[in-house]
């Protein structure tokens, strides 16, 4: 039962992409944070077929247990969004053709990470029917999501980025070899639309670009070859407030054992070889740099609400921005969570300071 003097806050995650187990884990994350006193919760999980249906609202039931990622079940109902933009009532549908309504939602936490979510999808569906949501909006979210239009947002703005090629799914990567070797060694192959270290590889033999290649193209048929940096990976997190983008103090990741870099298994599956320092050690004339440029590469998108930038900082002291990230991981150890409590922001304000921002969101063209 529903108070309706508290807002609704639907928290929506699982989704079609490869990392529909990491954003489970982050509405784990979510909802745990989010006060029940405050607002009332519902639960939205998306199959791996796309289905939504009603899901379990407790935090446990979205953790990794023994290595495993957890997963959206199917269910014998669908949710349904507001049938237009006159009425805020969603709906459930069952399979035998009832329809039960579930009253309103005041806000959308759309935890989706990778593509049909996390790349102005849901946020477009969201807008359609005038439902508010946390987050960047559909154009800002699709240059987060693709590599190559996000670095053409972040030169527009005068940002340095690292050396690439694009390997678009028409192009012969035989014929860009000469492109791509100019780089040199190392260089990271990714695929262009994809999160979570997906399908990236670091190549520091040319006899070894081919396969690499051919891994990213599992995860989408656009690649990107990257010059590798020798030097240290900065994050630094962007949270919006009334008085405008904040950048917390930046972290540092340091991988260990067999990692040569911050991949899938070291993010969520071996924490023993991994080391989340926040915040990192840095000249404060660096740390103002590296915020700046947070700030600006979160301009540069249009971005709303939150976003983690990554950069590196290379051994001649150079900050290139590497990604901008408009929906972060998000469970409490997460680096973007992590990274505010340094900065002395905990993970429940944080969620609540996100919550209410988006319950401000005007609706329509902003």
């Amino acid at each position: 039962m529903t108070d309706a003097s508290r807002p609704v806050v639907a928290v929506i995650f699982g989704g079609r992409s490869s990392e529909h187990g990491v954003s489970c884990v982050t509405a784990g994350g979510v909802l745990g944070a989010l006060d029940r006193a405050r607002y009332d919760v519902l639960a939205i999980g998306i199959t791996r077929d796309g289905r939504w249906t009603l899901a379990s609202d407790a935090p446990s039931d979205w953790q990794i247990v023994d290595g495993v990622l957890p997963a959206v079940a199917d269910a014998p109902h669908t949710v349904l969004p507001p049938a237009s933009a006159e009425t805020s009532e969603w709906r459930i549908l069952g399979d035998d053709g009832s329809v039960q309504s579930i009253g309103r939602v005041d806000v959308v936490f759309p935890v989706l990470h990778g593509p049909f979510g996390e790349d102005g999808t849901i946020q477009g569906a969201l807008e359609l029917v005038d439902v508010r949501y946390v987050g960047a909006g559909v154009l800002a979210s699709a240059m987060g999501m693709d590599k190559e239009y996000m670095r053409a947002a972040f030169i527009a703005a005068g940002l340095p980025v690292t050396d690439a090629v694009v390997i678009h799914p028409h192009d012969s990567p035989e014929a860009l070899r000469g492109s791509i070797e100019a780089l040199g060694l190392p260089v990271f192959v990714k695929p262009a639309r994809a999160g979570s270290s997906m399908g990236i590889s670091r190549v520091d033999s040319w006899d070894a670009l081919d396969a690499a290649i051919a891994g990213a193209a599992k995860h989408d048929p656009k690649v990107l070859v990257e010059r590798g940096v020798v030097g240290r990976e900065i994050e630094t997190a962007v949270l919006e407030t009334p008085d405008g983008p904040r950048a917390s103090l930046p972290g540092e990741i340091v991988t260990g054992g067999d990692h040569t870099f911050y991949d899938f298994e070291a993010k969520y599956l071996d924490e023993g070889n991994v080391q989340l320092i926040c915040p990192a050690s840095l000249p404060d004339a660096v740390v103002a740099q590296v915020q700046d440029i947070a700030l600006a590469a979160f301009r540069a998108v249009g971005a709303e609400s939150l976003a983690r930038v990554d950069v590196f900082v290379g051994e001649d002291g150079r900050v290139t921005v590497n990604e901008i990230n408009t929906m972060p991981g998000f469970t409490p150890t997460s680096m973007y969570p992590r990274m505010w409590a340094a900065s002395g922001v905990e993970y429940p304000e944080l969620v609540s300071t996100l919550v209410e921002t988006a319950l401000t969101r005007p609706l329509g063209l902003r």
